[in-house]
């Protein structure tokens, strides 16, 4: 399933890249105004987003399986350092913009039966504690190029790059009647990290409208490939647009399905997320 997923990205993406350079060769535009395509514009964005955090393993820790999950609500009891924001430039119809997201989020669960160890069940008159840890950097690089601005509707084309470095750890200690659980496994350890870089190609944009077309729908989707087999974010919501900031509330949702060879099989972050940008 892998390898077929791989092939069918990698054959796509070319011709991707081929309808995208198309395009942007073409005289099929709306005009921009001579003063509009001069100038520089900047736009700085502050937003958190929080996502339910979920995954498949290459160990299987002491829960039983390989697969994890944190909850929005974990994340929020566990969080322990944050950072997010985008940085955007355009001039006339071509544009850039890094995107970072930083998290260091855990989970616990003390004093549980419900677990195994080395496919042993904890027995009755024993417990476990065990933790989560799992962080994270994902950074996005892309140039833009605006394709159509007619009508409320704007839509660019995207091409860059994606980083993804994630950092699992899961640590257990078993307490009470162990049983027959050897004594090297009633405390340990396990760890998962990988490092990625993918290719990306996408769109983005936004539908403006009502009074004055303050209220816009944003949306961005992206695809791409390169260390993962295949990896893809969807961006829609809805936002609000002042005279020097827009406010925005939007659904994110992020997926890798990554080489058999990785640490980490396959993992996806979705939720919703709230920001505002700054532009000038």
């Amino acid at each position: 399933m892998k390898r077929s997923t791989k092939s069918a990205a990698r054959r796509l993406l070319p011709l991707a890249i081929l309808i995208m350079a198309l395009l942007a060769s073409t005289g099929a535009f709306a005009q921009q105004p001579a003063s509009q395509a001069e100038s520089w514009q900047f736009g700085v964005s502050i937003y958190g987003w929080f996502p339910n955090i979920s995954g498949t393993t290459a160990f299987s820790p002491p829960g039983g399986g390989n697969d994890f999950e944190i909850d929005v609500d974990d994340i929020l009891d566990n969080l322990e350092f944050t950072l997010m924001g985008m940085f955007e430039v355009h001039k006339g119809r071509w544009g850039f913009l890094t995107d970072a997201i930083y998290m260091d989020v855990g989970a616990s669960e003390n004093g549980t039966r419900d677990a195994s160890i080395g496919r042993r069940q904890i027995p009755v008159g024993a417990a476990a504690d065990i933790d989560l840890d799992l962080k994270s950097w994902i950074w996005t690089l892309a140039g833009t190029y605006r394709v159509f601005d007619q009508s409320g509707l704007t839509l660019n084309v995207l091409a860059g790059a994606r980083y993804l470095d994630v950092e699992q750890e899961v640590d257990w200690e078993v307490t009470g009647n162990v049983g027959p659980i050897p004594a090297p496994d009633r405390m340990g350890s396990a760890k998962a990290s990988l490092t990625n870089w993918d290719a990306l190609i996408g769109a983005r944009g936004r539908f403006a409208f009502g009074v004055q077309k303050a209220w816009f729908v944003p949306f961005h989707l992206d695809v791409g490939t390169g260390d993962s087999d295949l990896t893809y974010q969807g961006i829609v919501g809805l936002g609000y647009a002042f005279r020097w900031c827009e406010v925005a509330a939007v659904w994110r949702h992020l997926y890798y399905d990554l080489s058999s060879d990785k640490a980490i099989d396959d993992m996806s972050f979705s939720g919703p997320a709230v920001g505002v940008t700054f532009r000038w």
